[in-house]
């Protein structure tokens, strides 16, 4: 007999999902996982039709209709309602500055969501001071992430623009959210591609421990030596005592960035492996090692189901690599598309689990990490499919950082819609990483890429003397 909860059926949590409950439970700030984001357009808007917008793509959305509850020893699980029937607010904010509703946005992504059986996201239709109207939509990482995100909020334009102009097609279904973490469940259900996955990385865990590579180089893991009177110690203390965050953000100009592209077109490579290139060689450079390990995402999504399904699917495992200065930055890249490509067959393989393993056969002191900061290319933006039919109207999107991380770094490289060139967000604890020792970082990434990309079969050694 299956479980109910208000009459829905009812499901475990994903291994994604208890990532984000795992890191959330050490945080003070509960809004660590609270996404937010505004999409605007420059054009008058019927706020009556975007609110049926609006609910039309709740329905569309399992994913976006999810409820957690908790059972009486403490484990959560989750339930799908029926429809989402709460008010869709409407700001008016034409009679301020752009700073002051974008201050307001910010505070509203700081509010945390309650748990227990509560929605995990709320919509509001904005009028903004610069002509510009649309949405600010708040979500929780664990029912959303930035993929699932896009397609939700491209989901209500397009039903939007369908019900206002003649000639835009009917946008295409969204796929199933229970059958997607139903097909999760059944593979975290002792499934022989979980074992194949879990002997691949236990496997690499084992062949050699890996060594922390500091930002500035390696005056901490000198100091982590130092407080342990252990010479050999590999592992520092990379966070602060607080985990106040900042945003920066580095803008990439649109011709530089077609040149980062294009070389990835000749080459058949990612841009997020040149950019995983860049910054392993960065860190090589600052610290002297072959060896570096930078935690990086995985999306999951590469079946057209993964992508319309909702939710949230990203694991985040270290991504190292031992790649010596004799080596060519062409070879070097190479190898990272190679390892990337093995990681992403293996990517279902529970991330809690990995950094169990590993603890276990690295046992120190808790808090002692690697890596120096994490890594996501976010290259699905709104432009891809399905925002041509607006014609000339142009747009924007905006994130809001919620004031709170647990890792010292994360950095996540995305497009911008305007003209497609690179922004380089950094989100960063304030205590543990200065907005110098970013632009230091930021200077130093482009000048390896660049060089690079011009000189593909430079020794990566020659590219660092270069520089």
């Amino acid at each position: 007999m299956m479980r109910k909860r208000k009459g829905y059926p009812v499901y475990p949590l994903t291994a994604a999902q208890k990532f984000h409950f795992f890191y959330q439970e050490k945080c003070p700030k509960k809004e660590v996982l609270n996404i937010g984001t505004s999409l605007t357009i420059e054009t008058d808007i019927d706020w009556d039709v975007l609110r049926q917008a609006i609910y039309k793509a709740y329905e569309r959305s399992e994913g976006m209709r999810v409820r957690f509850a908790k059972d009486k020893d403490g484990s959560i699980y989750q339930y799908i309602v029926d429809q989402e029937e709460r008010e869709i607010e409407f700001v008016d904010f034409s009679g301020r500055t752009m700073e002051e509703a974008e201050e307001e946005m910010k505070s509203w992504t700081k509010v945390p969501f309650r748990l227990q059986d509560s929605p995990m996201n709320r919509i509001v239709m904005i009028r903004m001071p610069d002509g510009y109207n649309g949405i600010y939509l708040l979500g929780d990482h664990r029912t959303l992430d930035a993929q699932s995100l896009i397609a939700f909020l491209k989901d209500i334009i397009e039903l939007y623009c369908n019900a206002k102009y003649e000639g835009v097609p009917y946008p295409k279904d969204m796929a199933s959210y229970v059958e997607q973490i139903q097909r999760d469940l059944a593979y975290e259900a002792g499934s022989r591609a979980q074992q194949k996955d879990r002997e691949f990385f236990e496997k690499m865990i084992e062949e050699s421990e890996p060594i922390y590579n500091g930002l500035r180089g390696p005056e901490k893991l000198e100091e982590a030596r130092k407080n342990y009177n252990d010479p050999t110690l590999r592992a520092a203390f990379n966070t602060s005592d607080s985990v106040d965050s900042a945003i920066d953000i580095f803008h990439l100009e649109e011709e530089p960035t077609r040149r980062l592209m294009a070389f990835c077109e000749e080459n058949h490579v990612s841009l997020a492996c040149l950019l995983m290139m860049g910054l392993r060689t960065y860190f090589q450079k600052m610290n002297g090692n072959d060896d570096v390990s930078i935690n990086m995402a995985i999306a999951r999504r590469a079946t057209l189901k993964e992508k319309k399904s909702g939710g949230t699917r990203i694991h985040s495992f270290p991504f190292r690599t031992i790649i010596s200065g004799e080596k060519s930055f062409l070879e070097g890249i190479y190898e990272i598309r190679d390892k990337q490509n093995e990681y992403f067959r293996h990517a279902n393989y529970d991330p809690v689990e990995y950094f169990a393993h590993r603890a276990m056969v690295y046992p120190h002191e808790p808090g002692l990490t690697y890596e120096p900061m994490s890594l996501t290319y976010q290259p699905m933006t709104l432009k891809e499919k399905g925002l041509e039919q607006l014609g000339d109207i142009k747009y924007k999107t905006k994130w809001y950082p919620n004031g709170a991380t647990t890792q010292a770094m994360y950095l996540t490289v995305m497009h911008r819609p305007e003209d497609n060139g690179l922004d380089f967000n950094f989100e960063h604890q304030v205590k543990a990483v200065s907005r110098e020792d970013l632009e230091y970082l930021y200077y130093y990434l482009c000048k390896i890429m660049f060089k690079g990309v011009e000189n593909p079969n430079l020794k990566i050694g020659e590219i660092i003397k270069l520089i």
